[in-house]
């Protein structure tokens, strides 16, 4: 199996167009092999968004932190003007969000990374929907990492599945961060942590 947090130069390719029905509109994405969600819009990524432009501030800087082929990133900037950068180690996935963010017309950044280490400057707000797949010592290092990118005042969201960590992932960021639970969905929660701020 390709994970999708791999990069395999001998996959082939078979284009899919997907469809985020969210607040009164639908947005299409170009999916591919080897990413995340291929096949459909991931249920925790639509769930974060919505809880987003329900609670959230538009117009803010933000990073999506594997971002796939861009759903999260686009739609916010999308429908609440946010100034968003999407970083991904998957180069399939970024090609896929280029396209996309063509397709929507939005003025993304999108950035090869590696977490975070291609990032620099600080943001208002940082999202993930995480790769779980790529080991609880990955999804923690992003999580845990984020104040480090984050303005005073900004905001970490991610979206976990209570099977998969949830509650282990919320106890271990208490140690620095601000915890609010948001939503619980389906098994999902998003989770928001603010900096603890010394």
């Amino acid at each position: 199996m390709e994970h999708y947090f791999t990069n395999n130069e001998n996959l082939k390719s078979e284009l899919r167009n997907l469809t985020l029905h969210i607040a009164d509109t639908s947005l299409t994405f170009v999916s591919d092999l080897g990413v995340f969600a291929k096949d459909k819009i991931d249920y925790g990524s639509k769930l974060l968004i919505d809880v987003y432009l329900k609670e959230g501030r538009s117009e803010v800087s933000l990073l999506d932190v594997g971002c796939g082929y861009g759903v999260i990133g686009i739609t916010l900037a999308k429908l609440l003007h946010t100034q968003s950068t999407l970083v991904d180690v998957n180069k399939r996935a970024l090609h896929l969000a280029k396209m996309n963010a063509k397709e929507h017309k939005v003025d993304v950044s999108i950035i090869m990374s590696d977490g975070y280490d291609s990032v620099s400057g600080k943001f208002d707000c940082i999202m993930t929907n995480p790769p779980i797949r790529a080991g609880k010592a990955t999804v923690m290092r992003i999580l845990e990492n984020a104040k480090e990118f984050l303005n005073d005042s900004g905001e970490l969201w991610f979206v976990m599945r209570k099977d998969q960590g949830a509650k282990s992932a919320i106890a271990k960021l208490k140690e620095q961060y601000n915890i609010e639970i948001k939503e619980k969905s389906k098994g999902f929660y998003i989770i928001v942590a603010k900096k603890l701020l010394t």
